[in-house]
């Protein structure tokens, strides 16, 4: 496996904490359309720590999904670097960031991104199969309260279910972080909530690193931090004093 490379020069002007996973320094993004230079990062500086809930949030063309994509390894800044701990993911080939995205991140979408003709149970195999250290799939869907329906198809479940089941599938490879993007923008507000509260217990048992996108302020009052996007920059940094339960969230 390529391996990561390691930061030879630590950041001197910014302090890092030991309980740092991911240090974004300077990160820039400009994608080209046509003759057209679109910046959807401009200059972002930010730490994330150790099993902490992050929401970043933002209206539509914040950056803050361009952001999640350059955490998770799926894209790359044009400018600027991110540090996994000790590890260099700007300067990583792309055998070193595949395997980075297989062992080291979960991901929750949108849309749930199911296998139409798997069972949950099956779904989740899916991931287990190739991790290193796995949850049986059996543990990993009553995590979030689907040990009942392994065997039922993606047709056989609500939506709330189905990416309750997409959620099983990221936590099974036991991830240190969890990216999620817009994970219930889908979904109705009620079982919205029910989707929180999975990604809340995942959390706060397992000590995952969670990040949650969103539009829906309503939903920043769960988090530990809050990191508010606009126009490519940050705009705000805010720490709760409490993490508010999901049932109780304003939306």
């Amino acid at each position: 496996m390529e391996p990561l490379h390691s930061a030879t020069h630590p950041t001197p002007h910014r302090p890092r904490r030991p309980d740092v996973v991911f240090h974004i320094e300077g990160v820039t993004k400009v994608y080209r359309m046509g003759e057209v230079r679109v910046h959807a990062l401009r200059g972002v500086d930010l730490d994330l720590y150790r099993g902490e809930l992050c929401v970043l949030l933002g209206a539509s063309g914040s950056g803050k999904s361009t952001l999640l994509n350059i955490l998770g390894g799926l894209d790359t800044p044009t400018a600027g670097r991110v540090l996994y701990g000790d590890q260099d993911l700007t300067a990583a080939g792309e055998g070193a960031l595949t395997a980075y995205r297989r062992h080291h991140v979960g991901f929750v979408f949108q849309f749930y991104n199911l296998i139409p003709s798997l069972t949950a149970r099956e779904n989740v195999a899916v991931v287990t199969e190739i991790a290193r250290d796995p949850m049986r799939p059996e543990d990993a869907l009553g995590l979030v309260g689907l040990g009942e329906r392994l065997d039922h198809f993606p047709a056989q479940l609500s939506g709330g279910e189905q990416q309750r089941v997409a959620i099983a599938r990221a936590v099974a490879k036991q991830p240190q972080v969890l990216l999620c993007d817009e994970p219930t923008g889908a979904l109705d507000s009620k079982t919205g909530v029910v989707v929180l509260e999975v990604l809340e217990r995942v959390n706060r048992e397992l000590g995952t690193t969670t990040v949650v996108i969103t539009h829906n302020a309503g939903i920043a009052a769960m988090a530990d931090r809050v990191v508010s996007l606009a126009d490519g920059r940050i705009a705000d940094v805010h720490a709760n004093a409490e993490r508010v339960a999901p049932r109780e969230l304003s939306w």
